[in-house]
């Protein structure tokens, strides 16, 4: 109106009539205006739930270890840093709100009572021999729907005489060529809650070549060069995979050879949302899933 009254006193206007038309014309500019705005408003939150669909899991559901009872088991082989790795998730668990059991002793394993009270295991104990009873209570908690969370040699290669215990990991640690090496980790699923969002990255580390049970999730791989080995050059191999053993679930991750390799950001996050997948183990569906091929490329 007061654009109206401007446009008066500057003589603009011979009559009524085209006072009014200004008027309307005026208005409709304003109300195109507000419809270009809506528009674009609408065209946004379109597009970021495109894109929120795209790059989140498919299950709504976000696992939490809020109220969970984990029991965390360390030892094995020192070149891992096994304490080190206890020292740098235990607090971080807890901070999530989970009740945390630690302990230095596969014994904890025959304590039946415990077993059954428990959420998640996380075991960080490489090339170690465990007893019959032991790998029982560990094999009989899992298949029982109990979760289990684990990474490199600390899970992948625990336990070499024990096959049941390979079956119930998925997989088993056979060479790492090269030693500490420069290579690349590609997700290769980019809609599971693990990964999802995460893009591939570098490591400078062990990287593990493994025996792989063809019934895993896969949702990160690595490729090998022949410059360690000839014989395997382009060989892709997994790096993260998710399975079920029993009515439990397996998480396992070959990232990790020391704890500062989870100074890499997307590492130390696979991990965390791994073992949240896991803890999940008693509450959730278990998932539906015969994933033997993984993407080359």
């Amino acid at each position: 109106m007061n654009k109206i009254c401007q446009l008066l006193r500057q003589g603009c206007f011979s009559d009524e009539k085209s006072v009014i038309f200004g008027f309307i014309q005026l208005n409709l500019k304003k109300i195109a205006t507000m419809k270009k705005a809506l528009i674009v408003t609408v065209l946004f939150f379109f597009i970021f739930s495109v894109f929120s669909t795209f790059s989140s899991p498919k299950d709504n559901s976000i696992p939490s270890l809020k109220g969970k009872k984990v029991l965390f088991v360390w030892g094995g082989w020192k070149g891992h840093e096994p304490e080190q790795c206890k020292d740098l998730l235990v607090p971080w668990i807890k901070s999530e709100g989970a009740e945390v059991i630690v302990s230095d002793s596969l014994g904890v394993y025959r304590n039946e009572k415990l077993m059954k009270s428990l959420d998640l295991i996380i075991q960080v104990w490489t090339m170690g021999t465990i007893k019959k009873e032991e790998e029982k209570g560990l094999l009989d908690a899992v298949k029982s729907g109990i979760g289990l969370a684990g990474w490199h040699g600390g899970t992948g290669d625990a336990f070499r005489n024990n096959t049941e215990y390979q079956f119930m990991v998925g997989g088993q640690w056979v060479a790492h060529p090269g030693g500490v090496i420069d290579y690349k980790v590609k997700i290769t699923d980019k809609k599971d809650y693990v990964t999802a969002g995460l893009k591939d990255f570098a490591m400078h580390s062990e990287q593990y070549y493994m025996q792989v049970d063809p019934n895993v999730k896969v949702l990160a791989t690595t490729a090998f060069s022949d410059k360690h080995a000839a014989w395997i050059g382009g060989c892709v191999v997994p790096v993260v995979w998710k399975k079920s053993y029993g009515k439990g679930r397996v998480f396992y991750s070959s990232l990790g050879h020391v704890a500062k390799d989870f100074e890499i950001p997307e590492a130390f996050e696979i991990l965390k949302r791994g073992i949240k997948w896991a803890a999940e183990s008693k509450y959730s569906e278990s998932e539906s899933w015969v994933q033997p091929v993984y993407p080359v490329k």
